[in-house]
């Protein structure tokens, strides 16, 4: 089974790209991020044809999220996170597919940092830390996949020094992920790739992809059961380099 996650920047701007992507790399679940469109513009008809079944949870302009499920359509199990009733933003989407629960998530950027946006981001991530530990708590199979607008140590960015006040990489925030994943989450990726430099993100500004100037933002939090199937984990970081992609890559594991 590969499971994979895709912060898009746009469904509808990049549908050319996404929909090369999901012929080539034939991903069972995927979860997108940024959306950046209202729900009656999820472009469903598009996504069937290629041959998956979707939920989504859009936004007009901003944020969104979805998950894809290749010749099904995923069991929608939660819409948003609980403890915060004024939260409207389209950030958190839930579903059982497969066998498993899939969280799809686009946690908050934060800057600038501090203030208001930066104290979101953290109440944000208090919110889904305690959502974490109740799905642990479940024994389900649980895949917490999205774009989490963290760095979680120096070998996530290409130059530490130079984000130390930023808010995908201050204190706070590395030490938020840390909690969640010391519930007892598995870091995909990293899990697969304990010493290497590896990105998912390479902002369109100063040849950031030519240059390998890169983040590693996007991640895959696997319970358990699901680390145990674990056998492989990468970023698809060609796709980053097509003509009118997403400044992210996808990124995607293998569970036997």
């Amino acid at each position: 089974m590969k499971i994979a996650t895709y912060n898009v920047n746009g469904v509808n701007g990049r549908l050319p790209v996404l929909l090369r992507w999901l012929e080539e790399a034939q991903p069972n679940i995927v979860c997108l991020q940024e959306l950046k469109a209202p729900d009656e513009r999820f472009p469903i008809a598009a996504i069937e044809k290629a041959g998956y079944g979707a939920i989504w949870h859009g936004q007009k302009s901003w944020n969104g999220v979805a998950i894809l499920a290749h010749g099904a359509t995923p069991v929608e199990t939660r819409r948003g996170l609980a403890g915060d009733p004024l939260d409207l933003h389209s950030r958190y989407l839930e579903a059982a597919v497969e066998g498993i629960i899939v969280g799809c998530l686009y946690l908050p950027n934060g800057n600038p940092a501090p203030g208001p946006k930066f104290d979101y981001k953290l109440n944000w991530f208090e919110r889904f830390t305690a959502h974490a530990a109740e799905l642990l708590q479940s024994g389900l199979p649980v895949a917490l996949v999205g774009d989490y607008n963290v760095m979680p140590t120096d070998l996530d960015v290409y130059k530490p020094e130079r984000w130390v006040d930023d808010a995908l990489f201050r204190p706070e925030v590395r030490d938020a992920y840390r909690k969640v994943v010391d519930q007892g989450w598995t870091d995909a990726l990293r899990s697969m790739h304990p010493g290497e430099r590896i990105y998912t993100f390479w902002d369109y500004f100063r040849n950031a992809y030519g240059r390998d100037a890169g983040l590693r933002i996007d991640h895959l939090l696997l319970s358990p059961d699901l680390s145990e199937r674990l056998v492989d984990a990468n970023v698809d970081r060609h796709v980053r380099g097509w003509e009118k992609s997403s400044d992210h890559a996808p990124t995607w594991i293998v569970l036997k």
